[in-house]
């Protein structure tokens, strides 16, 4: 999904940028500007190039400069996790090739791609499925529409999210598809792309046509609006937006002030609708199968108590057997009359359901209930018809077989969709944390607050400005500009600490702010926001199929005609024993015939085999499992990722950010000469602030204590700045010559190095530290050590990754010196240093030709090639950045202790799994036979078509409420007693 989501997001912000960036663009000359923008618009052309040779997100971020700085290139935009550029361009001024001489004189492989196609995903509801034999059919039916790449049908949550060429197909056809095969299909949502949302208004109050059209204009006049639909039927309004330049309120602002002015007469809100968000589809179903079994209930109670308890009561026995013409008495006709409105009008949906399925030529459980309660009736009919015209016929009928049959399925229905409505509550819960109403604050143009105003939250705006009270929930994703306060994030990462906010720090939308008064300013809202991203990958992790589920699909195909004939045989078998004589005829029931017993054991082995307790085994359990990770923040992307996490026997971690903080900090300084420490670190400072090396910021970041405005110092400034890659960098400060590097650099530029910096350097690296030389006008005047500390509990996470049998392996682009020293301190035993991001694959690789199922923890950027070899890839660090499409897992809080959590849970579903299928397979394989009779000749137990229906009904109840004991997951109790250390940065 990430691949297809990531072409679009990237061919939308190219669309998207383009009336923006046309203007301010002039190809070195300015000409272009005297031709109308239509014209060039017409005349740009799009290229995308497969881009050999990026390893990071820097790499891709230098190309994506470089391309642009060519004449007539409109925008590139630079994907470094599918290695591809896309890129618009005017052939007036450039063309592909020039353009991808300039990508291999950079240093990369191109190649242009043709007739790439931009690739779109969306979701539909489905009503109607019962098993895995429907979802099924849906999926192939989907599947064979020209465009669509490939399509997950999840039977648990009636949902199909399809990935398809927008080129091709659209969605109306995807829906036409699913309703042929006998399905209703709504369309929940369709991805538009990242850098594009859709927000939908509804209009109320006194308008003509041609104010709606007035309307309509006024929108597609708005700056960033890319597209307007309106619906007349609902007074319903769709805009196509980009939320960098444009937002809700302004269009709520132009409607309200375009038609009628000061009138007032017309009001813009956000169009609701809630009519295909799961949960009110839940709730729906739910009320429907109720108000069904109470209908079924009021009609079925008198049918059991005439057949089997009044037949036990001497004075209304004989007023039930009164004959009203011929052998037919009151009992029977009161059962008829009440038997058939539950048959035809509340069983109604198992015609409907069997019919669809037999005409796409399938069978479900649909096919299986009604066989079963049609043979009941109408033989029962065909009984009343026989007593009605014979003096002489005395019959059972079965009408209570029936009518109990259908009203124990939907009783059973009911309690299934209660149930598996239970297992959507973790996505419920993320929901509901976006809070209803949000402050927004009105600044002037120097930043001072002006005055306040209470909004929809839905209403917020990039750049918006938000308080946030204490007790109030943060109302979106941001940065804090002013203020300073604790803020409970533990509903989005997990992580039950508070953490501390200051300015500059950034807030998840969602989150609890608990004791301070912060200024937020506004990053990401809607689709974007980390909220939204981590409700869309749990949704997709309950699309996803995990490959256990391929046994339920197979066994579908043949499950259900398979019984019809075990039923067919079982009752022919039964009924020629009988006419034969094989069995006395004590056997047979004072009330029955040999026929009606046969009749009776076809019944129950018809309706007691259960196709969708398998169908529900595994979804309902992956549903429930991922739900627990993303309340604990661990997020897993689908049963395939917990199907693989439960197999891992070894583990390979990342140094950087993984083991460590990957925060780098100053922890001791040697001066060499008489120079004081502050002016020291004032030259080196002013060298460094020109770096973007992580270990240049650490060391600026130490020497703002030395000065009295830390938050914002000024540094002398620093002239013929050069960076030497690898090595460090030069500048001349004050007239002074400073070079700030390693020894390589000292060496190189003829530095001489005392003994005493030989010796700091040694003892750096034995301690695991980078040690930074200084030097002024080539003399050696100082030593700096920086070092990224250890993660809290990383020694402990190891430890207990040991005592489960996973083996712990480091791969590292450090040096082997640095490398050792880490893993000593963890104890890690296998080290691999020095290694590129594509070594760390093949190290990978290697490991799973040594038999290893092999996991990858990392920070999903640089070790992105290793996370997709990996079977299973967890990217690390990414509280707010959830979208890394390389890892198969994403651990919210950054804590190694949330590896093993999902290890633990992902054993912990994978066995309920199996419990399922052992509960689902097994029900059926010993209920069919007791059903058939296989016991009756030696206990004379028999198993009533009703009882064997209310057998299957809670078959599948009992599943879902397997899968659910899940929530009751606790995460392994080594954990808890941890102690987390503070993390101990040692400064000399």
């Amino acid at each position: 999904m990430g691949t297809l989501l990531g072409d679009l997001s990237m061919a939308t912000k190219l669309k998207s940028m383009w009336k923006e960036r046309l203007s301010e663009w002039t190809g070195g000359s300015g000409s272009l500007r005297e031709v109308a923008p239509e014209e060039y618009e017409e005349a740009a052309s799009m290229a995308v190039f497969r881009i050999v040779g990026m390893t990071c997100s820097a790499s891709a971020a230098s190309l994506e400069r470089a391309i642009k700085r060519l004449p007539g290139i409109h925008e590139a935009a630079v994907d470094a996790l599918n290695n591809r550029a896309q890129i618009l361009f005017y052939p007036c001024f450039v063309n592909e090739e020039k353009i991808r001489e300039t990508i291999e004189d950079i240093g990369f492989e191109a190649s242009l791609v043709e007739n790439e196609r931009i690739k779109q995903a969306c979701r539909i509801r489905i009503n109607g499925m019962t098993c895995t034999s429907c979802s099924s059919t849906v999926e192939r039916a989907l599947e064979s529409v020209n465009g669509v790449e490939k399509a997950h049908v999840a039977l648990a949550i009636e949902e199909a999210e399809i990935h398809y060429d927008p080129s091709l197909v659209s969605t109306e056809k995807l829906l036409e598809a699913i309703e042929n095969a006998g399905f209703e299909a709504i369309l929940i949502s369709a991805c538009i792309g990242e850098d594009v949302s859709k927000i939908s208004l509804r209009i109320d109050g006194e308008f003509t046509d041609e104010s709606v059209t007035m309307i309509e204009r006024s929108l597609e006049a708005i700056h960033g609006v890319q597209n307007v639909e309106i619906n007349h039927g609902t007074d319903k309004i769709s805009i196509l937006y980009n939320p960098d330049v444009t937002g809700p309120r302004n269009f709520i602002r132009m409607i309200e002030s375009t038609v009628f002015g000061n009138n007032g007469h017309i009001k813009a809100t956000i169009f609701s609708e809630e009519g295909v968000r799961r949960d009110s589809q839940n709730q729906g179903e739910i009320k429907q199968y109720y108000k069904s079994f109470l209908w079924s209930l009021v009609f079925t109670a008198p049918v059991f108590f005439t057949a089997m308890v009044f037949m036990y009561i001497p004075g209304v026995k004989n007023m039930l057997m009164f004959k009203v013409v011929n052998m037919l008495n009151v009992g029977e006709i009161i059962r008829w009359v009440l038997a058939t409105p539950v048959q035809f009008f509340i069983g109604w949906r198992f015609y409907i359901g069997s019919y669809k399925a037999l005409r796409r030529g399938s069978a479900n459980m649909d096919v299986l209930v009604a066989l079963g309660t049609n043979a009941a009736y109408f033989y029962s009919l065909y009984t009343v018809l026989r007593a009605a015209t014979s003096p002489d016929f005395m019959g059972v009928d079965f009408f209570e077989t029936s009518s109990m049959l259908i009203s124990f399925i939907i009783l059973g229905k009911y309690l299934e969709v209660l149930a598996r409505g239970k297992t959507s509550e973790a996505i419920a819960k993320l929901m509901n944390l976006a809070p209803e109403t949000a402050i927004l604050l009105n600044l002037d143009n120097e930043g001072h607050v002006t005055g306040e105003e209470e909004i929809d939250g839905r209403l917020i705006q990039k750049n918006d400005v938000i308080k946030v009270i204490p007790g109030a929930k943060v109302a979106s994703d941001g940065y804090v500009i002013w203020g300073q306060s604790h803020v409970n994030e533990s509903m989005i990462t997990g992580e039950a600490r508070p953490v501390a906010k200051r300015k500059g720090d950034t807030v998840i939308g969602g989150t609890l702010n608990e004791n301070g008064v912060l200024h937020v300013k506004v990053t990401r809202i809607g689709s974007e926001s980390a909220l939204a991203q981590i409700v869309g990958l749990v949704e997709s992790a309950q699309l996803a199929k995990a490959p256990v589920q391929k046994l339920a699909d197979q066994i579908s195909k043949f499950f259900v005609p398979l019984v019809i004939f075990v039923s067919l045989s079982t009752w022919l078998a039964w009924f020629l024993a009988g006419k034969l004589h094989w069995y006395p005829e004590s056997w047979i029931p004072s009330s029955m015939v040999s026929f009606e017993l046969a009749l009776q054991f076809g019944i129950s082995v018809m309706v007691i085999a259960c196709p969708c307790a398998l169908g529900l085994a595994t979804p309902t359990a992956v549903m429930v499992g991922t739900g627990v990770g993303a309340s604990q923040g661990v997020l897993i992307k689908g049963g395939l990722a917990l199907e693989r996490a439960h197999k891992v026997t070894c583990i390979v971690f990342d140094k950087t950010g993984t083991l460590t903080m990957g925060k780098p900090v100053v922890v001791k300084t040697k001066i060499l000469n008489n120079m004081v420490i502050g002016d020291f670190y004032e030259i080196v400072a002013a060298t460094e602030v020109n770096s973007e090396h992580p270990l240049a910021k650490a060391i600026v970041e130490y020497a703002k204590i030395f000065k009295d405005d830390q938050e914002n110092p000024a540094w002398p400034e620093a002239r013929d700045f050069v960076s030497i890659t690898g090595n460090g960098v030069k500048a001349t400060v004050r007239e002074i010559k400073v070079m700030v590097g390693n020894k390589k650099l000292m060496c190189d530029h003829g530095v001489s190095i005392p003994d005493v910096a030989e010796e700091l350097l040694a003892e750096a690296e034995e301690m695991a530290q980078t040690g930074i030389l200084v030097s002024i006008n080539g003399e050696l005047v100082g030593f700096v050590a920086v070092s990224d500390p250890l993660k809290p509990i990383a020694r402990e996470a190891i430890s207990i990754l040991k005592s489960m049998n996973i083996l712990s392996i480091m791969v590292t682009g450090d040096n082997w010196g640095t490398a050792h020293s880490i893993a000593r301190e963890v104890g890690i035993d296998s080290v691999f240093a020095e290694a590129k991001p594509d070594q760390k694959a093949e190290k990978v690789k290697e490991l799973q030709a040594m038999g290893h199922v092999v996991a990858m923890v990392g920070d999903g950027i640089n070790d992105s090639p290793a996370l997709v070899a990996a079977d299973v890839g967890m990217a690390i660090g990414a509280g707010t950045d959830i979208a890394i499409e390389a890892a198969d897992i994403v651990l919210m809080k950054s804590n190694l202790e949330d590896v093993i959590t999902a290890i633990d849970l992902s054993r912990k579903t994978f066995s309920r799994i199996r419990l399922n299928y052992f509960w689902a397979l097994g029900y059926n394989l010993m209920g069919i036979p007791i059903a058939a009779g296989v016991l009756f000749p030696y206990t004379r137990f028999r198993l009533p078509p009703w009882i064997a229906g209310a057998a299957m009904a809670a078959s599948s109840v009992s599943v879902v409420c397997c899968s659910l004991l899940l929530k009751n997951y606790k995460r392994p109790k080594k954990l808890d007693n941890l102690e987390i250390r503070e993390i101990q940065v040692e400064r000399v």
